[in-house]
């Protein structure tokens, strides 16, 4: 044990590791051996030199020939769910890690052996009480496991067929423990690392600390369940299983039994329903789910995807969601639209938006690699053409150029790819692109003239009306009290001449701005049918006024 005495001095430097410094000790031994194990173990030679290293924390000299992103990989599987759940995450982050890295990260699974009924049991029991109260049937055999919960099907006492997530026992400690070491660790590789600093690994894991912590949480899963399907409610094809509040609890979720086939059992599936439908009702749903709800299902394998008998498509696992403010939802659906539509000054000045600069020595040499990318996808077959190969290289692009996205951002161009993957999967000729591109181009000009538009309109011609009288009486004041006399000489006056000329365009704008909004105010109303009657017309050519005039009052700036 001539490896405790180090773990023993790491923990006592923090004074936060003090509590549950047992269960710590263990655990930064199981790392230390697999990192070893698997050839990461560099950090501890300076506290072992090779002939002196204990053999718990040597190379297994089986692995010597493998590539290192595959024995990242092994690695993290071996050190159980919280480092898996680490590697899923980030593996959308393409525009920070290798593509190598990238590939080896997405074949993560947390599948694991389930364990016996009986150990799962008293949770059931403390959720809901006795067995026999509240259901009719349990089966001990689990239909799915994962590295947090296992499902069991049942049947309640009113004879509604249902299944039971329920948390494995002790996971929770096991992930609170493994948190800790790594928000240690992150720590320490900012200090000891400052290179890592633009990375802000304290702060990715913070933000995983987050997430862990709500898919812990099992009724966060249910609401989230309930809140998709409350968004989908009109989208035909689409099911969301029913919650069951009544037998549920933080470690333990009921939910309605859905019957169906995964949705990449194309062989199964095919003989009873149409694939092209299928691969346009998903990709619909999320795309909905993206840029209108802001609220999409975080994580769309096949394995949480099935098909009914009658066609209908069911979400499962809402553990992980995305979510995207108003504001930014907008400024994805303009990065999106331009990256796809190939407006590389729209996606530069997004960009800017969203505070992702680009270094003004590469946006030449950034503009060309895309138009490539542009050129080269141009005309593909749609049996040639792969959204997921064309995201990979965007991405590849990103990380050369050190430009770093949002998380919320990379993860939902994963869900994008992944639910194009399925559908071309379903359907060859599926034309991802084709799809979104009318799609999105229908938002970005409906956002103009949204609730939300009008009303920062409708503020901005307000405070410059009410400001222009203050201005005006100031200028007057000054005037007539007689400084202007005592001080201004011929570049004044220039400046006092363009400072007029100024707020006047301010001035008739703003009212041109304020009476056509009037007009289409008392028009809308009126108007059944634009397109066949006058004031139709009357009403678009208001709203084309009002824009026009917005635009001109915005685009006046005052004279240097």
């Amino acid at each position: 044990m001539t490896g405790v005495p180090f773990l023993r001095h790491f923990l006592l430097q923090n004074p936060k590791e003090q509590c549950g410094m047992v269960n710590r000790l263990t655990r930064y031994a199981q790392i230390a051996r697999v990192l070893s194990k698997y050839g990461f173990g560099i950090i501890l030679q300076e506290f072992y030199p090779n002939d002196r290293r204990p053999d718990f924390l040597k190379k297994d000299p089986d692995l010597g020939s493998d590539d290192v992103y595959r024995r990242i990989r092994l690695a993290i599987e071996e050190l159980g769910p919280t480092f898996v759940k680490l590697g899923q995450i980030l593996s959308v982050r393409r525009d920070v890690l290798p593509a190598p890295l990238i590939q080896e990260l997405q074949l993560l699974t947390d599948k694991v052996k389930t364990v016996p009924y009986e150990d799962v049991q008293p949770v059931i029991q403390e959720t809901c009480g006795e067995e026999d109260e509240f259901c009719s049937f349990v089966e001990r055999e689990p239909i799915a496991g994962a590295s947090m919960s296992q499902v069991h099907r049942a049947i309640m006492a009113d004879g509604n067929e249902v299944v039971f997530k329920v948390q494995r026992p002790d996971i929770r400690e096991l992930i609170e423990v493994d948190l800790t070491i790594l928000e240690d660790l992150a720590e320490r590789a900012e200090k000891s690392h400052p290179y890592l600093r633009p990375f802000n690994p304290v702060g990715l894991i913070e933000e995983f600390s987050k997430q862990m912590r709500k898919e812990l949480d099992f009724i966060m899963d249910g609401k989230n369940a309930e809140t998709v399907a409350l968004n989908m409610k009109d989208i035909p094809g689409v099911k969301i299983p029913k919650i069951y509040w009544e037998h549920s609890g933080p470690r333990l979720l009921v939910m309605e039994y859905i019957d169906g086939v995964r949705i990449d059992d194309v062989d199964a599936l095919k003989e009873k329903h149409d694939l092209k439908k299928l691969a346009e009702v998903g990709f619909e749903a999320y795309l909905k789910q993206v840029f209108i709800d802001g609220f999409f299902h975080g994580d769309p394998h096949p394995g949480n995807l099935l098909v009914t008998d009658d066609g209908q498509i069911v979400f499962l696992d809402f553990g992980m969601v995305g979510i995207l403010r108003p504001e930014r939802r907008l400024a994805y659906t303009r990065v999106f639209y331009a990256i796809i539509s190939n407006d590389i000054d729209m996606l530069i000045d997004t960009l800017a938006d969203l505070g992702v600069k680009i270094a003004p020595d590469d946006i030449e040499n950034f503009k060309d690699e895309m138009y490539v990318i542009y050129k080269q996808t141009e005309n593909y077959q749609m049996d040639q053409f792969s959204f997921g190969d064309t995201m990979n290289t965007l991405t590849s692009i990103l990380h050369r150029y050190k430009i770093v996205m949002p998380g919320s951002f990379m993860l939902m161009l994963k869900v994008i790819t992944m639910i194009g993957d399925v559908g071309s999967h379903l359907d060859p000729e599926f034309d991802i692109i084709g799809k979104t591109t009318p799609y999105l181009n229908k938002l970005i000009i409906s956002s103009m003239f949204s609730t939300e538009s009008l009303d920062d309109a409708k503020h901005a011609v307000t405070r410059e009306i009410l400001g222009f009288p203050k201005a005006f009486r100031r200028f007057l004041e000054n005037f007539s009290s007689g400084r202007f006399r005592m001080e201004v000489t011929v570049p004044e006056i220039r400046s006092l001449n363009d400072g007029l000329e100024y707020l006047s365009q301010k001035m008739v704008y703003s009212v041109l701005a304020v009476g056509f909004m009037i007009s289409v105010a008392l028009i809308a109303p009126t108007v059944v049918n634009p397109f066949s009657e006058w004031q139709g017309y009357l009403l678009m050519g208001s709203l084309v006024g009002l824009v026009l005039a917005v635009l001109k009052l915005w685009s006046q700036k005052p004279k240097r």
